[in-house]
C-alpha cells in the first residue's frame, strides 16, 4: 500500500493484502484502488444501493427507509455518491450511525456533484471514498460504468430503487449479474417512467424487495421479527390512527390528500401522524408528505 500523501489518500495496489477480496475474481478487476478512509468490512455483509439521479419523492422515501432499515440490521451501504437515490441512501446510513462507501468514476479528491460536498466530507470520516482512477481525474461520462463493476463488485445483494428503463443503473445490474450476484427492485407503479426499470427487472426475474426484510432474507439474515411487530402495533391502534394508517401508502401523500381522504383536520391529522411516526408506521419524506413504514 502507498500512502500517496495527497489529503490522506491512499493506493492499494491489486496484489496487496488489504486489497478488497470481492474484487479480485470479478471480470476485469482494478489493478489498484485509491482511498479515503478505508474499505468496506469483509466479514460484514454488503448493499449495493442504486438509482435514478432525478428520483421522485417515492424513490427518495424508499431510498432512505431501506438504507436506514438494512444499516441498523448491520449491512454495509455501498453506492456511487451520486444525486438522487445514490446520496440519499448515503445519507441514510450515516445518519442511523453506521459507514457507507462511495465509488467514484473521478479522482478520490474531487467532490462530485458538488452538491454532495458536505455527504463526501462525512463518508470519509465514517466510511470511505474509493477509485481506480488517480487524484485529479475529472468525472468524464466514459468512466461511469467502470465505476459501477466496482459498486457491484463489494456489494453481496445489488438493490435498485428506482430506474428508468435505459439508464446507468442498467449497467451496474448487468455488471451484478456477470458478477453471480442477486440483484433485488423495489417496485412501482406501472405507469410512471421512473419505476419502468424496476418492474422490467422483476418481470425479467429480479427479487422483490417489498421490504427491507426481503433484502436481509436474500443476505442469509434472519429478521429481527420487525413485520409482525409491526402487525401487532397496528391492531393496538386507536380508531382515527387505524384509519389513517389505512389510507397512507409507500407513495407520499400530501396532507390536502390525507384530510380529503379521512375528513380530518390540519392539526388533528399532524398529531395522529406523529403518533404513527413514533411508532415506526409512518415517515415524512418531505415536507408535509408522509408514507407509510410497515
Amino acid at each position: 500500500m502507498v500512502n500517496i500523501n495527497i489529503e490522506e489518500i491512499k493506493f492499494v495496489p491489486a496484489f496487496h493484502k488489504d486489497f478488497p477480496e470481492k474484487l479480485r475474481n470479478i471480470p476485469n478487476p482494478p489493478q489498484g484502488l485509491y482511498l479515503k478512509g478505508s474499505f468496506p468490512d469483509e466479514e460484514r455483509p454488503s448493499v449495493a444501493i442504486v438509482g435514478s439521479r432525478d428520483c421522485s419523492q417515492y424513490g427518495a422515501g424508499m431510498a432512505k427507509y431501506y438504507a436506514e432499515a438494512l444499516s441498523k440490521a448491520g449491512v454495509q451501504i455501498i453506492s456511487g455518491l451520486a444525486r438522487g437515490v445514490d446520496g440519499i441512501a448515503q445519507k441514510a446510513a450515516l445518519d442511523a450511525g453506521h459507514p457507507t462507501f462511495g465509488i467514484l468514476g473521478c479522482g478520490v479528491d474531487v467532490v462530485y456533484p458538488k452538491s454532495n460536498s458536505s455527504l463526501f466530507e462525512e463518508i470519509t470520516g465514517r466510511g470511505g471514498i474509493i477509485s481506480e482512477f488517480p487524484p485529479g481525474t475529472p468525472p468524464i461520462a466514459r468512466q461511469f460504468p467502470s465505476r459501477n463493476r466496482i459498486i457491484a463488485g463489494l456489494a453481496d445483494v445489488l438493490l435498485v430503487v428506482e430506474a428508468k428503463v435505459r439508464s446507468g443503473t442498467g449497467i451496474t445490474v448487468r455488471n451484478a449479474l456477470e458478477q453471480g450476484k442477486d440483484v433485488y427492485a423495489i417496485p412501482g407503479r406501472v405507469t410512471d417512467p421512473l419505476s419502468a426499470g424496476c418492474n422490467k427487472l422483476i418481470a425479467e426475474g429480479a427479487g422483490v424487495a417489498l421490504t427491507p426484510d426481503d433484502v436481509l432474507l436474500a443476505l442469509g439474515i434472519e429478521p429481527s421479527g420487525s413485520s409482525k411487530n409491526a402487525a401487532v402495533q397496528i391492531s393496538k391502534l386507536a380508531r382515527r390512527e387505524k384509519m389513517l394508517y389505512s389510507v397512507l401508502d409507500l407513495y407520499p401523500r400530501t396532507l390536502d390528500e390525507l384530510s380529503n381522504m379521512t375528513g380530518l383536520g390540519t392539526a388533528e391529522l399532524l398529531g395522529i401522524l406523529l403518533q404513527l411516526e413514533l411508532k415506526g408506521l409512518a415517515a415524512e419524506t418531505g415536507k408535509n408528505n408522509y408514507i407509510r413504514k410497515s
